[in-house]
């Protein structure tokens, strides 16, 4: 199959097919996105309760084995914004996970590539041991695959409690590579063939940033399995995660109150109603708690040193809470 070599942003495509009239896109507004109280257009910016925990998030760290060109965090090779989290700040997270009266279920690692942080097996080991469910999100390439023997006798002493999520941009090698970069298909492929192999739980992340619709991407994937041989269900949305694109160069509408009933959704559909993430930045003394797994530098959405103090509710004053949390209706973590 011959891609575009621009790609068009299906979520920037969403926006104006389903956002109606006081959800709007009016033309380019730069003061968008500035007052966590109110919109541009003075109406009450949208804000979601905290339920509590489905999913404590960890990123391992920013660095990352390969640099992919629409990343939203810019893991690559160099970029240590988010420096490495260790196993005994990780652990403090989890203990304070464990007695928290709303309990999560699932721990989510994400980076950067997990696998890169040299504490990355005993973070697994803790958060299963203490009797979380894990969710890891990689690119199943080198870093990963030295990791075999651990992954394997993590998996057997713990079964059916790992689920491993691998990044394929799409079903074909050149549109994956056209992301990730050449070279990259392949690695990934036999690191997701392993994983299958061996009975891990298995999901795929994709993206919607291509010229076809979202059935004949499931289609793609769909043989894509097939020739593999893998058990995965394509029309699955909690098997095939097709993620939204992000670009902050397209313009899009600021989700006040209203825009709830007029969407015909509800605040506790966003991941921010019952996820955070721990982040350490680099030159901190500490790891924090984030509002969001998609805004780990925004400091406007820093909200304290522990989990208990992140339940507060989220102003969605970003234009990623829109594109991609409300008007792309996703989520990192696993859907139920």
């Amino acid at each position: 199959m011959q891609l575009d070599d621009n790609l068009p942003h299906t979520a920037d495509q969403l926006v104006h097919r389903d956002a109606p009239a006081s959800c709007s896109l009016h033309g380019p507004q730069p003061e968008k996105f500035n007052d966590p109280k109110v919109t541009a257009k003075g109406e009450a910016r949208a804000r979601v309760p905290f339920k509590g925990y489905e999913t404590v998030w960890f990123n391992t760290g920013t660095l990352c084995n390969i640099a992919c060109i629409n990343c939203y965090i810019e893991s690559s090779p160099r970029n240590d914004r988010l420096v490495y989290l260790t196993r005994v700040e990780v652990r403090t997270f989890l203990d304070e996970a464990g007695l928290l009266q709303n309990r999560p279920a699932e721990i989510g690692f994400t980076g950067g590539e997990p696998f890169l942080n040299p504490d990355f097996i005993g973070m697994l080991d803790d958060s299963l041991a203490a009797g979380f469910r894990v969710l890891i999100l990689t690119n199943a390439m080198k870093p990963m695959q030295h990791k075999k023997l651990q992954l394997l006798q993590l998996q057997r002493r713990y079964p059916g409690r790992i689920q491993v999520r691998v990044s394929i941009d799409h079903y074909a090698r050149d549109g994956h590579e056209k992301i990730r970069g050449p070279g990259t298909w392949s690695p990934t492929v036999a690191g997701l063939s392993w994983l299958s192999a061996n009975g891990f739980d298995l999901a795929i992340a994709g993206r919607l940033s291509w010229p076809e619709s979202e059935r004949e991407i499931r289609s793609g994937y769909r043989d894509l399995f097939a020739s593999l041989g893998l058990g995965i269900d394509a029309d699955d949305p909690a098997r095939l995660v097709l993620f939204p694109e992000m670009s902050d160069s397209k313009d899009v509408p600021e989700i006040s109150e209203g825009c709830w009933r007029i969407l015909g959704k509800s605040p506790s559909d966003v991941m921010c109603s019952n996820s955070r993430m721990v982040v350490k930045r680099k030159g901190a003394e500490r790891p924090v708690v984030v509002a969001c797994t998609l805004l780990p530098y925004a400091q406007a959405f820093e909200m304290g040193g522990t989990l208990a103090q992140a339940q507060g509710p989220v102003s969605l004053n970003h234009s990623h809470c829109a594109r991609f949390c409300v008007l792309g209706g996703a989520s990192c973590s696993v859907q139920k």
